[in-house]
């Protein structure tokens, strides 16, 4: 293995921002929080979805698209219409 071409491996706190657990191992990802624990620094890292909320691991479906994507298109940007572009006189 080359010297100096491979990023730091640092221990990592992964948070899950909903359920508040947390998933101590290591990785190449870094942030600005640390926190100590057991005297070891840790990163940690604060996700939106992990493995304990993640509705394929949970079961639990917490969003049920009843409404088509056209459907949806149309009632945001529907009214909103293009600007037209000048004619050129030549």
């Amino acid at each position: 293995m080359k010297a100096d071409i491979h990023p730091d491996y640092n221990p990592v706190i992964f948070q899950d921002m909903t359920s508040g657990k947390r998933y101590f191992t290591r990785s190449t990802a870094k942030s600005d929080n640390k926190e100590t624990v057991d005297g070891v620094e840790y990163y940690v890292i604060s996700m939106g979805v992990t493995a304990d909320t993640h509705p394929f691991f949970t079961g639990k479906t917490t969003f049920v698209d009843t409404e088509g994507r056209i459907d949806k298109f149309q009632k945001r940007f529907g009214a909103v219409r293009r600007a037209k572009k000048p004619k050129l006189n030549a």
